[in-house]
């Protein structure tokens, strides 16, 4: 056996900077946490043939005293914690002190740094843990960070980065996370020279997400905002219909921190059980701010990872507030027409000329100009009933004065907002019962104006009132338009009219989705089928354990287990509706859904069951269906939140406004 002895300090530097520094983009993410740590706003991030050689991060934090540098790069050098209770409430991004010893540990390092109260700043210049130069300058506020040639005293190391452009991807997708998690900061990407992102750092989430992910994604978010036993949940998550083929866009961030956590995903995918395709996976951009003491962020070199001291209470957070964002936001999609027109002038009014008659003209005619002296009558236009507490007078309808030729002028040219203020009130006036409704009274000679608001009540004649009196405004309530059907498009498709909005329902999807809740209702105490023999299954430790802490809930699902010698359970009942599928794995996915704190732990074979079940039982397209009951499945779906999309995820209904359609047909632009 080779003599024991102490490793060299340059060894021992470049065995702990593997362990935090392994690619330029590690070098990036140390750099950028103490530039947010420092309190900076505006932070710049250059890189040049992938950060091999060349990354340089600048900032306008608060800089590094000159007395303090040198000491800066030692390793366990930190100043954001000092004792060990420290530990406990740790709300800095970095913390270990060994980030910039282990960056000059393999790489040429450059530090400008100046503090706002110093007349200078300090050049300060390390490579390899050797000091080249500390020596007074003039810069800006704030620190910037040079490293150049990475791995250049360790080509093992070197041979091992990936090309140029993967090393820049890498980097890009960094900081695009740290965008992300702090949109109170301004952040600057280049690569090459060419700026790739730049954020508004105006503190707003989505500013930040739509500057790095785009207007598509942005624009498929719904706002996520809930509270759960101290622990809050803020920021956004995607529409159902807008799910990706893959997990890459589930971004979660711990007290604004980014990390990755299969306990958070697993929340986030059953609360959009049963509403995305197969194969799809929700996105998500998540905060998750919880008190310090309840996570430990030190169990990995990069503190991607972190370990929660209540694990299953987090995952009830995540899942209630992503559920409870689904109910309140995700809406009936909205078909959206082209707004650009569709045919030409000449495709729509070519129309052959003929010997007999005038072609026809699809043009509006001016209306004719009406002088003072024609003193045109206007009818009468009910208004709606006005009611004066005080006086002793009926609630009645009041006929308007007539308009004057200015008030006619600005009528045509639709500038008027008494126009539209009035048709709604005529139409509320209408729905009043007879019994509110009065004659109208003469004239005066000398109408007296009501103290009435002039932005609530527009041109009122006083002609009902002897004298100024506060009034209150009555309006019949409108009742929420319901949807009608209209009829069946291609015996698939069912048309219905619900106010403005036409309305399309896949008539399969809606049965499908309406029986399956139904069976899921029913099935809340599935009834067992016992068996002739029991059936051991040999369970690991933690899964037995996981059963034997829940059998109630598990007997709630219809099957009958009871411990055994550990690890084993016997099966001694099963659901009917099992049918003659192996129970063995059923109870393997059953604990395994325990163990993940899954807030259902129904196993998937349920759902699949269940849809099998409701796919078989629903109307199918082509059935032949009367508008009896087509309306009676409408009804059924249109008001139920938890009826939008089919149990493979397909929409069940979608809308189209009538300014869409009126401006398909030009009578809108």
């Amino acid at each position: 056996m080779s003599e024991i002895k102490v490793l060299s300090k340059e060894v021992s530097e470049l065995i702990a900077a593997g362990e935090v520094i392994d690619r330029p983009a590690s070098i990036i993410k140390e750099l950028l946490e103490n530039s947010i740590d420092a309190g900076a706003s505006v932070i710049t991030v250059e890189i040049k043939n992938g950060g091999r050689t060349y990354i340089r991060v600048t900032d306008n934090g608060k800089g590094i005293s000159r007395d303090e540098l040198p000491t800066a790069f030692l390793r366990h050098a930190t100043s954001k914690i000092s004792e060990k209770q420290d530990l406990d409430s740790i709300m800095t991004l970095g913390f270990r002190g060994e980030a910039l010893a282990s960056i000059c540990a393999v790489g040429r390092v450059d530090v400008l740094t100046k503090r706002r109260e110093d007349d200078y700043g300090t050049h300060y210049a390390i490579e390899g843990a050797n000091e080249t130069a500390f020596e007074e300058s003039g810069c800006p506020d704030g620190t910037t960070f040079t490293v150049r040639d990475i791995f250049y005293n360790v080509p093992a190391r070197l041979k091992f980065l990936k090309k140029d452009v993967s090393e820049g991807n890498a980097a890009a997708d960094l900081v695009s996370k740290i965008a992300m998690s702090h949109p109170e900061v301004s952040f600057k990407f280049i690569r090459d020279n060419k700026t790739e992102l730049l954020t508004a750092g105006d503190g707003k989430i989505y500013s930040a997400v739509y500057s790095v992910c785009g207007r598509e994604f942005a624009s498929s978010l719904m706002e996520v905002d809930y509270t759960y036993q101290g622990m809050r949940i803020t920021g956004y998550t995607v529409k159902p219909l807008s799910s990706k083929p893959n997990r890459r866009f589930q971004f979660f961030f711990v007290n604004n921190r980014y990390i990755k956590s299969k306990a958070l995903a697993a929340a986030l995918e059953e609360a959009y059980r049963n509403q995305i395709m197969v194969g799809k996976f929700p996105a998500c951009v998540l905060f998750i701010d919880v008190p310090p003491n309840t996570v430990d962020v030190n169990v990995h070199p990069t503190k991607t990872e972190v370990r929660f001291s209540n694990e299953k209470l987090l995952h009830e957070a995540v899942f209630f507030a992503v559920k409870n964002s689904l109910l309140m936001h995700d809406s009936p999609n909205k078909m959206r027409l082209d707004n650009g027109r569709n045919f030409s002038d000449n495709d729509l009014f070519n129309i052959p000329p003929q010997n007999t008659g005038e072609q026809l003209r699809f043009s509006s005619e001016p209306a004719p100009q009406v002088t003072k002296a024609e003193n045109p009558q206007p009818a009468p236009v009910k208004a709606a009933a006005v009611h004066a507490p005080q006086a002793d007078i009926p609630s009645q309808h009041i006929e308007l004065k007539k308009l004057s030729e200015t008030e006619i002028a600005r009528a045509k040219q639709g500038e008027d907002i008494f126009l539209s203020q009035l048709n709604e009130d005529n139409d509320i006036a209408e729905q009043a019962s007879a019994k509110e409704t009065a004659s109208v009274p003469s004239a005066p000679a000398e109408p007296v104006q009501p103290d009435i608001p002039e932005d609530s009540f527009k041109f009122i004649s006083a002609q009902s009132f002897e004298k100024k009196q506060p009034v209150t405004i009555e309006y019949a309530k409108k009742e929420t338009p319901k949807p009608v059907v209209v009829g069946e498009l291609f015996k698939t498709f069912v048309v219905a009219q619900c106010g403005n909005e036409m309305i399309l329902m896949d008539k399969h999807a809606a049965h499908e989705r309406y029986i399956f809740e139904q069976i899921k209702d029913d099935a809340n105490n599935l009834q067992p089928q016992y068996l002739l023999e029991p059936i051991t299954v040999l369970l690991s430790y933690d899964e037995y354990d996981a059963i034997c802490e829940n059998l109630d809930k598990i007997a709630v699902l219809g099957f009958e287990v009871e411990p055994d010698e550990a690890p084993n359970v016997a099966i001694k009942g099963v659901p009917i509706i099992m049918g003659d599928n192996d129970p063995t794995e059923v109870i393997c996915e059953l604990a395994k859904n325990l163990i993940d704190n899954k807030m259902n732990p129904q196993v998937e074979i349920f759902d699949d069951l269940y849809h099998s079940v409701a796919c078989k039982a629903a109307i199918k397209a082509n059935d032949n269906n009367t508008i009896a009951e087509l309306q009676a499945l409408l009804e059924a779906v249109y008001e139920n939140d938890d009826i939008r999309y089919c149990p493979h995820g397909r929409p069940v209904i979608i809308k189209l406004s009538k300014r869409d359609i009126e401006k398909q047909f030009r009578r809108i632009v």
